[in-house]
């Protein structure tokens, strides 16, 4: 719903995306293509996905109709060598990538690509293809990586719209800690005790991951951009790099 409300997280995203100052393209890894394979989008116009159900027709209908960047594609193919990367052309955009995009980019008008999560891999993996995508930055491209770090719908309260059960509190506490002061370190949070209930599946925790190794490769400090729960088993937190924290 936050891709078609006016909320403080969508005020956050347009924040973030005023502050990219004409980027080139934009490289999004979105908990919600989390495959078997490891591939990046390589069309010239791909499509808008609506991968969910139950909510309004008017998210059935949005398009964000953003250009792909095929030159991207085949950037991202060579820097991860020799890992091998596939050059798809069915995928698209989903909404873990233009639910947030229609708001930092709402002329849709910037190239975007996404990167699919290899869900064969280990976290370490992850870690070492966010480094190495490290470099794109100083080309202008600016790198997203959209999921939760905490998110477990079977234990949603409807009831508790803007709180978080304790031990979601205590995760997103210890990752907060993690990401702004040690980075490199993010990988060890599956080790935490409250990881099982605060990520039961890992797609929507990994796209953190790339953000802490950009963070750490870069040896910036992250700063947190926006936070807040909702209905009790969902974290919106987001994390920025080279911009304050919004008030």
């Amino acid at each position: 719903m936050n891709a078609i409300e006016e909320n403080r997280y969508s005020a956050a995203w347009r924040r973030f995306g005023e502050s990219c100052s004409s980027p080139r393209a934009v490289l999004c890894i979105s908990a919600h293509w989390f495959t078997n394979a490891s591939a990046v989008t390589a069309m010239a116009h791909p499509r808008t996905i609506h991968d969910f159900y139950g909510f309004p027709q008017e998210l059935n209908d949005y398009r964000y109709p953003a250009p792909g960047s095929p030159e991207l594609a085949e950037e991202v193919v060579e820097l991860l060598r020799p890992d091998v990367i596939e050059l798809d052309d069915s995928w698209g955009l989903d909404h873990g990538t233009w639910s947030v995009l229609t708001h930092a980019f709402p002329h849709a008008d910037v190239p975007v690509v996404q990167l699919a999560i290899n869900a064969r891999q280990p976290f370490e993996y992850h870690m070492s293809v966010g480094r190495r995508l490290a470099a794109l930055r100083d080309s202008g491209v600016v790198i997203v990586g959209s999921g939760n770090l905490v998110h477990n719908l079977g234990r949603l309260d409807w009831s508790a719209p803007n709180a978080a059960f304790d031990w979601a509190e205590r995760f997103e506490a210890t990752t907060r800690a993690v990401i702004l002061g040690s980075p490199g370190e993010a990988a060890t949070l599956r080790d935490d005790p409250d990881y099982r209930m605060a990520a039961p599946t890992p797609e929507h925790f990994i796209p953190l991951l790339y953000f802490a190794a950009l963070a750490d490769e870069a040896a910036e400090s992250a700063e947190v951009l926006v936070d807040g729960f909702a209905y009790g088993s969902i974290s919106m937190t987001a994390f920025s790099l080279g911009m304050p924290a919004l008030e």
